[in-house]
């Protein structure tokens, strides 16, 4: 008896690692089943799992070639165990996604390698069939290319008043431009001059749009924000009986339920104290930029009446109450104004920029808000800006690589992308409170102001106009 439990004691500690090193085998082999089952070796004589490696090495920039090596390397680059390697190594990049108008008020993508320099083309956005035409069965069917646009603010606040409709004279109008999950999406606009609640997303692993599920309602120019992961869109605009309507409405969508959830309304607290039922109906409350800043969103807003407009503070949003309250009064008096009202910001290690034409064509400064003194600093006192074009949005912010980065757009139809050192003027600003103004008081400002600043990129964009830009890593 003892010399067979002796056999039997033997036989389960001899087959206990091979055990183990044949779960851990048919665990990496499921994950890799779904691009492999009934597929050749990826590199010959070297394990799947190793060559996923190899291929998480190569830049993304060289992945729309590698794609054409074979149908089981396409599937390797487009697999999301390929990204979750990427990880895992290291290897991710960081790369700027920027969107412009072309011709036929169309939009175009592009995306830049920051590191390699490169530009790569996106694929067009898909394409809409309006139902009424389908119902009719016209032989010609009328493609509408959901490629967005913008108008000026001037026709928009027009058609507000109902003075000029430039939007029945538009296929599409007015999208919001967010990045979350390591995708980009494309929500609402105008077709037709009604507001849509459509939202498309481009996935970069594959390289492909779709559609997604669409917001509560319909919007037109919303404020986009990130928060844990999330994306809000907040405000915007819908065509009412009389014209555009704002919104005050908000809600929220989650990558991993592909769900919309509605959040609380913006109060517009300043809107609703206005001292006559005149100026109520006169004056448009309108959500006017919107940042992720601290844990909250921070919305600036105005009042519109054409062609003015009134600051007026904003309002901040806490997703852990649902609740709004009001924004600090130096944060929103001081919010730098780009054009008729409409704020811009970027979030870039902790810290809030914004740029301030300062009411010259060439002329532009970086401002950082100071949270603990509740005021805008000068960071740096001269951006090299071209002179402002006619375009709706001659310049863009970006936070990449943990840098600032202004984008331009000049006369010579030429896009720049341009990084700031921004770090070394901490020192230069009066009385810096906060704790990373104490980090780098101590600092070596720098020489001149175009030490700040270094081109990392430019392109020849043609007639092109600056819309949007967003940045993910993979």
């Amino acid at each position: 008896m003892g010399s067979l439990l002796s056999r039997n004691t033997s036989r389960v500690g001899a087959t206990k690692p091979s055990e183990a090193l044949q779960y851990e085998t048919c665990k990496r082999q499921r994950l890799l089943s779904s691009f492999f089952d009934e597929s050749p070796r990826l590199i010959p004589s070297l394990p799947d799992e190793i060559s996923l490696q190899i291929l998480a090495r190569i830049p993304r920039i060289y992945y729309l070639n590698v794609k054409l090596v074979s149908r089981a390397w396409k599937a390797a680059i487009t697999s999301s165990e390929l990204f979750s390697f990427r990880k895992e190594l290291g290897t991710t990049e960081e790369w700027l996604y920027i969107l412009t108008k072309v011709e036929d008020d169309k939009l175009s993508w592009h995306a830049l390698d920051p590191l390699a320099g490169r530009w790569q083309r996106l694929p067009p956005m898909p394409s809409i069939i309006f139902e009424d035409e389908l119902r009719r069965g016209s032989a010609a069917i009328r493609m509408w290319n959901v490629l967005g646009s913008t108008i000026k603010i001037a026709d928009l606040i027009r058609g507000w008043l109902g003075k000029k409709d430039a939007l029945d004279r538009m296929g599409f109008c007015g999208c919001s431009i967010g990045a979350v999950d390591g995708c980009l999406y494309v929500l609402g606009g105008f077709s037709r001059a009604l507001a849509m609640r459509n939202v498309w997303r481009y996935d970069p692993v594959l390289n492909a749009w779709s559609e997604v599920s669409s917001m509560s309602v319909g919007r037109a120019y919303s404020k986009i924000g990130i928060l844990n992961n999330k994306l809000y869109a907040v405000g915007g605009v819908t065509r009412g009986p009389g014209g555009l309507t704002p919104l005050q409405s908000a809600e929220v969508f989650d990558p991993r339920t592909g769900l919309w959830s509605e959040i609380l309304s913006m109060p517009f607290s300043k809107a609703q104290v206005l001292p006559t039922a005149f100026l109520a109906d006169l004056l448009k409350p309108i959500a006017t930029g919107m940042t992720s800043y601290r844990g909250r969103l921070f919305v600036p807003q105005s009042l519109y009446f054409w062609p003015f407009f009134v600051d007026v503070g904003g309002e901040v949003y806490d997703p852990d109450v649902n609740s709004w309250v009001e924004m600090p009064v130096g944060m929103g008096e001081g919010w730098p104004v780009r054009q008729a009202g409409t704020k811009l910001s970027i979030t870039v290690e902790g810290e809030l920029y914004a740029l301030d034409p300062s009411g010259a064509l060439d002329s532009a400064k970086i401002k950082v808000y100071d949270y603990h003194d509740d005021t805008w600093k000068v960071v740096v006192g001269d951006v090299p800006l071209p002179n402002f074009t006619d375009s709706e949005s001659p310049y863009l912010l970006a936070g990449l690589l943990g840098k600032l980065h202004v984008i331009t757009n000049d006369a010579n139809h030429n896009i720049a992308v341009l990084q700031a050192d921004v770090k070394n003027h901490f020192a230069s600003m009066p009385s810096a409170s906060s704790s990373s103004f104490h980090d780098c008081i101590n600092e070596p400002a720098s020489g001149s102001e175009t030490d700040t600043w270094k081109m990392i990129a430019i392109r020849n964009a043609g007639s092109a106009e600056l819309v949007s830009c967003q940045t993910i890593n993979l």
